[in-house]
């Protein structure tokens, strides 16, 4: 088994935090290491990874143009930053291939889209929730619009302009970043490692997303740094209009399968 899934002793048990037995301290310098164990996945299978990235490419064109046919292009901005909230429940079918690459099985795409037959109604809730959540910041997103535009019915230049050259353009975009900072923040917590926990394990919804919570606050400066990076490489998916979300996406998505493995220990 890969180095990487062997972290350093002890656990955080003494805490007194809902199952804090099972979380391993992790390094700072791990989330490196995760990245670099995926992108093995990747090469393992090339195939099956850019398979799945591609049905995601193709859910956010047609989402994105279903937004711009519907004249709600001012939510396109909130829908791709809130691809964010929502990554994690799309990567379900990377951790089948990783965990059979790890087994030492061939990883096969037929396994991939398999992945929920091993916890189905968890997996569900949970991604349910997820979208849920997705659906909360986009109403948030179109209420602070509205406040900060109550009157405008702007063309694509004009709100450009408007949000970057006026006022209350600039309150829009502070407001927004900060109100979808705390909720990506929270959707990270929860799903950092409640849907690895929930695809490898046969545990309920609320014990995954506590586990994930408490393994992401006892191990917080790694945290950040993971999840900086899962927002670069993501961030940099969408910004090459989705498509480079077909190699990033797949990326994380096996990295977070040996992030999952190096800081949670069930017995």
């Amino acid at each position: 088994m890969s180095d990487i899934n062997q972290p350093p002793e002890g656990t955080f048990a003494r805490t007194g935090l809902p199952y804090a037995a099972r979380v391993q301290p992790v390094g700072i310098d791990e989330p490196f290491r995760w990245l670099a164990a995926g992108w093995r996945d990747f090469r393992a299978a090339p195939l099956a990874s850019l398979a799945l990235g591609l049905i995601v490419v193709a859910a956010g064109f047609l989402l994105t143009f279903g937004l711009a046919l519907s004249g709600y292009f001012y939510l396109i901005a909130p829908l791709t930053a809130g691809f964010m909230l929502v990554g994690p429940a799309l990567t379900v079918g990377y951790y089948a291939l990783s965990r059979d690459a790890e087994a030492g099985r061939t990883p096969t795409l037929a396994a991939a889209l398999g992945a929920w037959r091993g916890n189905p109604s968890s997996l569900l809730y949970l991604g349910l929730a997820l979208v849920a959540f997705l659906v909360l910041w986009m109403r948030f997103a179109a209420l602070i619009f509205a406040i900060f535009f109550p009157y405008s019915m702007l063309d694509v230049q004009a709100l450009l302009n408007a949000t970057l050259f006026t006022p209350e353009g600039l309150s829009f975009l502070v407001v927004g970043t900060l109100v979808g900072g705390v909720m990506a923040t929270i959707a990270f917590a929860a799903g950092a490692f409640a849907l690895p926990l929930l695809f490898d394990r046969r545990v309920g919804m609320a014990e995954a997303v506590v586990t994930s919570v408490v393994a992401v606050v006892l191990n917080a400066r790694t945290m950040v740094v993971w999840a900086a990076l899962v927002a670069l490489f993501t961030g940099a998916g969408l910004a090459l209009g989705y498509i480079g979300l077909a190699v990033t996406l797949p990326l994380v998505g096996h990295a977070t399968w040996h992030a999952y493995r190096a800081t949670i220990r069930m017995p």
